[in-house]
């Protein structure tokens, strides 16, 4: 019998961290990530690829109707703004004094 051998991605963004689209619809603006779905390699943006979806009435929306929210993007279409300079950089990863894995600029150098 074959052992299930699941491994944790590692992504170059986190919750919390401001991201831009490089590719896409929102192809140059930027905002933070609410969640990382790390099953399907997707972030979700604040404020960008809304969509609309029809919600049935409900006790915590007692009139439904047609809500705008939140769609995944794709992890390859988002790049890191470094905190330093509030541009997009690449993202290195090194290991500090413990051995501990940091978050790096490529750009600057600074550890995020």
């Amino acid at each position: 019998m074959k052992k299930s051998t699941t491994k944790q991605k590692k992504f170059h963004i986190r919750k919390g961290d401001k991201v831009m689209v490089i590719s896409g619809d929102y192809k140059g603006k930027d905002g933070v990530v609410l969640s990382v779905i790390t099953a399907q390699s997707k972030a979700i943006i604040e404020g960008l690829n809304l969509v609309s979806r029809h919600t049935k009435p409900s006790a915590t929306n007692p009139n439904g109707g047609i809500v705008k929210k939140e769609a995944p993007i794709h992890i390859s279409n988002l790049m890191l703004i470094d905190p330093v300079k509030n541009e997009p950089t690449r993202v290195g990863r090194k290991a500090d004094s413990k051995g501990k894995l940091q978050r790096y600029s490529k750009k600057t150098g600074e550890v995020i």
